[in-house]
This record gives structure tokens, C-alpha cells and sequence, in this order.
């Protein structure tokens, strides 16, 4: 064993091959004193590189890089062997940098399971395991930190819930078992329909179609999400009806009113440093809050605002209801019943009660007050008047009180709510 300039301890035999291959080649191999330090250096350099654009390059242009650096230090060290027979050894230098390189894929590979975990915790419970799913494949979609963009919100409440919840004052363990029973396949509609969860406030929900993933159709699917979850309150009161025949208790029908409203909001996770929850806030937010409320007032279960109308008015039974200034709001709003989907519109019943509906409403925002009397009197000797009974009658009783007392000069037929 001898000591050489490439190694300390290297078999005498080896040093043999050398000797002669310099005496043939007439050029001596060495390693200059300064070559350990350009090692380092490179070592170093190259490591530091890859700290800072690994994050920022993406696989195919990380990789052509790190190829283009390794084909300079190949290169720089063939030269010195080339010109001077100098051995500058970039080995270790490529080495430590791929074992970086591979620590970083490592710690991406473990924060992106996280993120993926976490995606799911987050919207499991809220939406259907197809779009959960899409949002952990893709997490980039996902925009926690808060984001504006275009929505459909809806609110639904029970019609009296009071009274309901009143009759079950000694089984309170009851009252928590009908609110489940009803509130279940109200969510699994919503979440059929691509919506999103928000919360529940007692037995009112809150929902939202087009975050956190797109949804080119959002206004559709959240009205017809809205129509399904009064066919399912149908067959629920069916149930419990005949249950109350046979338990021979009262029964109370459960009624529902939703409010839809399409527009701008701000949605993200938002809460306190203890507990967050995704959701949105907005003006669009409040007057959807606001048209559920005013279900009982018209007497129709489905209120949609005007964008909302607008973008549905192809696939669902539409009609014009009111130009209406909810409280808290400065704009009014022109607001639609949702009927029935696209059977019901074409409809001969629908379509008469629709042109009489425009024609009160025509002649009642022309201060032709006896014109939208004579519409609301043959609207009520028309098929399936009934519907719109109590419209007709939240009509009488304005007119009644313009004829008093007129509005304004100017007035554009807005009428401004007292309640919420």
C-alpha cells in the first residue's frame, strides 16, 4: 500500500500502471493544491441553485438544467485534464447536489399528502366525494386565503318551525331526530348538484354553487337543487304523515322557503385563529338571505333573484314577482319565482297565468290601478288561479294603499320592503 496524490492508501500494483502509462503518455496526473477548494466551491454554488429555483421550475426545465450544469463541471474537469493533466473530481459536487435535489422532492412529496389531507378534512362533509377528490388531485384550484368571484348562494329555511319545535318540547331527542331526517336528503340534493355545504343555522341551510370549483352552470344546478329539495320535503311529510296516522299524534307538515341570488363574493377560509370554515360574504349573500325570507309574502317556496332568472330561464318555469328594495339594500332588485322546470313552462296554464302576471304587473307600475285590479280579477277565474292567490292579494291590499296615498312623481314601481 502507498500513498499517491489521488488516494492514500492505493495498491502498489496500481501505482505501477500509472508510472508507466505517464512515462508512455510522457504527462504526469495531478491534483493541484486549489482543487479541493473548487469542489467545495462548486459543491456549494450548485447546491444553493438548487434551493432557490427548485420551487420555481418546474420538472422538465429543472431537469434540463440540472443536466446543462452537469455537462459544464463534466466538461471543465475533461479540459484541465486535457491541458494541464490536472484532476479537478466534480463527483462529489453532482452528488451532494442530487441528494438535495432529492431531499426537496421528498419534503413536496410529504407537504403535498398534507395539503391533500387537509383538502379533504375541509370539504368531505360539504360536497360530493367526486369534486372533494378533484380538489386533492388538483390543490392549486383551491383558494383558502380568500378569493372574489362570481356565485349562486342560497338560503332555505322551515315555514314555522316555531310550532314544530314547540310540539316536541317533551322529546327534545325527537326534535334533534326530525331536523337529521330533514336535513339529510336536503344536503344530499344540494351536493348532488355540485353545491357546496356551508353551514346549518337550526334548520335553516346555507349553500353555494361555484367555488370552490368552477361550475359553468352554477345558476342551473342550484335552482333545480332548489326544486328537488321540495320534491324530497314531499315525500318526507308523505312519511311522516302516515307515521302520525298510525301513531295516531299530530302532524305538522314541514314547508320550506329558498331564496336564490347570483353574484359577486368573497369566498375563503375564514374564522378565528381556533376554528375556520369555508365560506362567503358579500351583498350578493345578503339578498339571498333576504328573497328566502320573503317567500311567505308571495306565496311561492322558490324566490330567485335577477341574474339567477337570467341565466335559468331557458330550463325552468320563471315569473316576474316584484321590483322590490329589500331592507338594508340601497338598489332594488326584480325578483322570479321558480314554478317548475321546463314541463311546467311549457305549459298552456303557466303560460295564461304568466301573461296575466305581466299585465298586472305592467299596468300596476303605470299607476293604472283599476288595469292591474281587472288582470288580478281574471287571473283568478284562470286554471290553477290558486297559485297565485296570495300575490294577487299582497297586490290588492298596495293598490288599496296607493289609491290613498299615491307615490311620488318619478317613482319606478320599486316597492320597498319593511321586513327581512
Amino acid at each position: 500500500i502507498k500513498t499517491t496524490p489521488v488516494s492514500s492508501t492505493m495498491p502498489g500494483v496500481e501505482i505501477h500502471a500509472q508510472v508507466l502509462e505517464s512515462v508512455l503518455s510522457k504527462a504526469v496526473i495531478s491534483q493541484p493544491s486549489y482543487a479541493l477548494g473548487v469542489e467545495m466551491l462548486a459543491a456549494v454554488i450548485i447546491g444553493i441553485l438548487v434551493i432557490i429555483f427548485t420551487p420555481n421550475l418546474g420538472p422538465v426545465r429543472l431537469v434540463l438544467a440540472g443536466a446543462m450544469f452537469a455537462a459544464v463541471l463534466v466538461g471543465t474537469s475533461w479540459f484541465s485534464y486535457w491541458k494541464s493533466r490536472y484532476l479537478i473530481d466534480f463527483t462529489y459536487p453532482l452528488l451532494s447536489t442530487t441528494a438535495i435535489y432529492l431531499t426537496f422532492i421528498f419534503a413536496s412529496f410529504v407537504r403535498e399528502q398534507r395539503q391533500r389531507v387537509q383538502i379533504r378534512g375541509i370539504f368531505a362533509q360539504y360536497m360530493s366525494p367526486v369534486l372533494v377528490e378533484q380538489l386533492a388531485q388538483s390543490p392549486e384550484k383551491v383558494v383558502l386565503g380568500g378569493e372574489e368571484r362570481e356565485l349562486t348562494i342560497m338560503f332555505s329555511d322551515v315555514r314555522g318551525f316555531t310550532t314544530i319545535s314547540e310540539s316536541y318540547k317533551h322529546d327534545p331527542q325527537g326534535l334533534i331526530t326530525l331536523m337529521n331526517r330533514f336535513l339529510t336528503p336536503l344536503t344530499d340534493v344540494i351536493i348532488e348538484q355540485n353545491g357546496y355545504v356551508d353551514k346549518y343555522m337550526g334548520d335553516a341551510i346555507m349553500a353555494f354553487w361555484n367555488a370552490p370549483l368552477d361550475d359553468a352552470e352554477h345558476q342551473v344546478h342550484a335552482c333545480e337543487a332548489a326544486i328537488r329539495m321540495l320534491e324530497k320535503i314531499d315525500v318526507v311529510n308523505a312519511e311522516r304523515e302516515q307515521e302520525a296516522a298510525h301513531g295516531g299524534h299530530v302532524y305538522i307538515p314541514l314547508n320550506v322557503g329558498i331564496g336564490l341570488n347570483t353574484g359577486i363574493g368573497v369566498v375563503g377560509n375564514m374564522g378565528s385563529d381556533l376554528k375556520k370554515n369555508y365560506s362567503v360574504l358579500g351583498d350578493s349573500v345578503n339578498l339571498a338571505s333576504r328573497l328566502e325570507g320573503q317567500t311567505k309574502e308571495y306565496g311561492f317556496p322558490i324566490i330567485v333573484g335577477s341574474r339567477t332568472a337570467l341565466a335559468a330561464k331557458d330550463r325552468f318555469a320563471i315569473l316576474e314577482l316584484d321590483f322590490i328594495m329589500v331592507k338594508g339594500k340601497t338598489e332594488p332588485e326584480v325578483i322570479y319565482a321558480i314554478a317548475g322546470r321546463e314541463d311546467v313552462m311549457q305549459s298552456a296554464a303557466f303560460q295564461r297565468l304568466r301573461n296575466i302576471t305581466i299585465e298586472m304587473l305592467g299596468c300596476y307600475r303605470g299607476r293604472d290601478w283599476q288595469g292591474a285590479l281587472d288582470a288580478i280579477e281574471r287571473g283568478r277565474r284562470s286554471e290553477d288561479a290558486d297559485t297565485l292567490e296570495k300575490l294577487f292579494k299582497l297586490y290588492e291590499a298596495r293598490i288599496e294603499e296607493f289609491k290613498a296615498n299615491p307615490p311620488p312623481e318619478g317613482w319606478t314601481g320599486a316597492y320597498a320592503l319593511l321586513t327581512k
